[in-house]
């Protein structure tokens, strides 16, 4: 997930007797960061949804993944002869034009392969992050009073933020609280969104194999 920066510009303003008289300002106004995406991430139901997704479609996954690494063998030899190409005197994007189109072509024939493989797995994964995101407000609500927070924002909202200001921890309590466990098999006619936005979609590790990562060139 992605890390809080803080900026070293903000640290080099500051004493340490202002910087420590700085946050308790901060923590007595009630302002804090929280990450929801993080907080869905490393709940307990996820990782428990994510370990059954990989043993329930391991056949699939690794088939996608012995597929990727044969699509990306095959394509190593086509773009080196594109770069090879594209070096050479006189090289032109009308001239690179036919390979690179075979290149893109290829690509995209494979990672669509890939993704009627992993199919089943990600299915899976969208519909157990959507339970756990559908208890993300009121997750947030909870952190928030627990914390006594009259202000949340999100970590790149914020110019600054000392890490006891981060409750995205206690977010995650919350979680695991209010939803310890999720289903990995979706219903027969269920569609990703049905049970709304909930504070954004999750952005949890894959469960599924990466698509064909070999990116086909462009033209000059």
């Amino acid at each position: 997930m992605t890390n809080f920066k803080h900026l070293l510009l903000a640290t080099a303003l500051v004493t340490p007797g202002a910087f420590t008289a700085a946050t308790a300002s901060a923590q007595v106004a009630g302002i804090a960061v929280g990450d929801p995406e993080a907080a869905v991430a490393n709940s307990k139901a996820w990782a428990t949804a994510r370990t059954q997704i990989q043993t329930t479609y391991k056949a699939q996954l690794d088939q996608a993944n012995t597929r990727r690494q044969a699509i990306t063998t095959e394509l190593q030899p086509l773009v080196a002869a594109y770069q090879k190409a594209a070096a050479a005197p006189g090289a032109t994007e009308a001239s690179l034009r036919t390979q690179a189109q075979a290149i893109q072509t290829r690509e995209q024939t494979a990672n669509a392969e890939l993704q009627r493989l992993t199919a089943p797995a990600s299915r899976a994964q969208a519909y157990a992050i959507e339970q756990i995101s559908a208890k993300l407000p009121d997750a947030v609500n909870g952190a928030v009073r627990a914390k006594n927070v009259s202000l949340l924002l999100r970590p790149n909202a914020a110019l600054f933020a000392q890490p006891t200001t981060d409750i995205t921890s206690a977010i995650t309590a919350e979680l695991d609280r209010l939803v310890p466990t999720v289903g990995i098999t979706p219903p027969a006619n269920w569609q990703p969104g049905q049970q709304g936005d909930a504070a954004g979609a999750a952005a949890a590790p894959a469960a599924t194999a990466p698509a064909a990562t070999t990116r086909a060139p462009t033209g000059r």
